[in-house]
Parts: structure tokens; C-alpha cells; sequence
């Protein structure tokens, strides 16, 4: 028995996100289902966190384990065979028994996408969100930069278990402009708080609009706060990898 590390990238439209539930569509129940038919037994894969529904991946993690007398591709390449379009694996290693990409990950890596428009572009609302008015780039960065740091996020989101910390370490927190009306976001962290990605992008939007100050951020993380309410819509995040030691 060998344990796998397997990179997952997914179209996320029609998932209700990672983890598998009993009459939902989920990446962790589609994976399962075809590891299944080429004689995987375990009863539950490992990952390296949850995305919501309509959230996209291009570097998920897990890991399983499973008897294959064959190569490493191979098992790729049967799996992908048997999986839907819009999941695929990426790439497959052999790791130590007690791997666990959930708990030995030392940083996530979001992206968040989105474009400036009055009026909406249907080739690219699947995996963007669409803003107008446009928002000022360095308005966003300016206060995208107080992000970085450990700080407690308690207003931009909440613990997996109710009283779990709210303190976390961001690593990167960047805006780019990608095209005359396009904006990507990059930003990671030791971890993140349930919907907290979209929080933020939702705040430094409003920011670079002019509704919010650059001054608010660096309040909410220092001061207690209620959660924010308002997200930026799913489909315009990506986890896009996570990294370890």
C-alpha cells in the first residue's frame, strides 16, 4: 500500500464545492467515485482544505492510499479517464505514509479574477466577477498592503469550529492589472478563515471605488469588529497551490 499525492484542478460552476456530501456533486465524491473503480478501498481521500461551491482550483492537493503495481502516470492517466471534464489530476508523487496535505500544507495560495464592464461579458462571467464602476489600482494596493503580517481576521471571516483562532499570517497580498479591464488578485497565507478570501477582495474593491478608506483595513484587523457581510462573488477564485516543507 503506497500513499499518493495528487494536484487536482477543477472547473468549480457546477460543484457544491470540495468535500463530498451525501446528494450534492462535489470534487472529494467524483474523485472518490473513480479512484474507486480502479480498486482504491480506503473510505475517505485526504485534502488540503475545502473550497466553496462555485470556487475553481488549479493546485488542490490530496492524498490517498491505494495498491498499483503500475507508474505513477498511469494511475494519472486511468484516473483521468474515468473522472468528469471539468476535474482532472495534475500530477501524482509517492510521499511519506504520514503525509497529510491538510496538516504539514505551510501556505495556500488564492487567485481571484475579475474584469470592468457595464455590462456583462458572457465568456468570461464563469470564472470572473464583473465591477463597475472601475476601481483605482493603487487605492487597492495601498490597502492590500496592510493584509501582510499575522493579524487577527475575525471581521473577513470565520473558524472551521465555532471559538477555533482567528489569527492568521499572510504572506502576500497584491493587486495586478492583467489587461486595460482586468484585475487579478494574489494573496496567500498559512491558512485562511471560511470566506475570507472573498471578503477581502469584496472590501479592497470597495476601497479602490472610493467607498471605503485605505485606513479601514488596518482598524478591522486591529480592532474587534463585526463579520463583514458582503463577498465577491465565488466564481472568480482560484486556489492555485499549496505549498510545504
Amino acid at each position: 500500500m503506497e500513499r499518493y499525492k495528487a494536484t487536482l484542478a477543477y472547473d468549480g460552476t457546477t460543484f457544491s464545492g470540495m468535500q463530498r456530501q451525501a446528494s450534492e456533486r462535489t470534487v472529494q465524491g467524483e474523485l472518490e467515485n473513480a479512484l474507486g473503480k480502479l480498486g482504491w478501498t480506503e473510505k475517505s481521500i485526504l485534502f488540503a482544505g475545502r473550497t466553496d461551491a462555485g470556487v475553481h482550483a488549479s493546485g488542490q492537493v490530496v492524498a490517498f492510499d491505494m495498491e498499483w503495481k503500475h507508474s505513477n502516470v498511469d494511475l494519472q492517466n486511468a484516473i483521468n479517464a474515468t473522472m468528469p471534464k471539468d476535474l482532472a489530476v495534475r500530477q501524482i508523487v509517492d510521499v511519506a505514509a504520514g503525509f497529510h496535505p491538510r496538516y504539514d500544507a505551510i501556505s495556500r495560495h488564492y487567485r481571484y479574477w475579475l474584469y470592468c464592464q457595464p455590462q456583462r461579458d458572457p465568456l468570461r462571467k464563469r470564472f470572473a466577477w464583473r465591477v463597475w464602476s472601475a476601481p483605482n489600482l493603487q487605492r487597492m494596493n495601498a490597502a492590500a498592503a496592510h493584509l501582510v503580517g499575522e493579524h487577527d481576521f475575525a471581521a473577513f471571516g470565520t473558524p472551521q469550529k465555532a471559538g477555533g483562532p482567528t489569527m492568521r499570517k499572510v504572506q502576500q497580498a497584491r493587486w495586478t492589472q492583467t489587461a486595460e479591464d482586468e484585475f487579478t488578485f494574489e494573496i496567500s497565507a498559512n491558512a485562511f478563515l471560511y470566506h475570507m478570501v472573498r471578503r477581502i477582495v469584496a472590501f479592497l474593491v470597495k476601497v479602490g471605488q472610493g467607498s471605503k478608506e485605505e485606513s479601514d483595513v488596518p482598524e478591522l484587523l486591529h480592532e474587534a469588529h463585526e463579520l463583514i457581510q458582503e463577498m465577491a462573488p465565488a466564481q472568480g477564485l482560484s486556489l492555485v497551490g499549496v505549498g510545504y516543507e
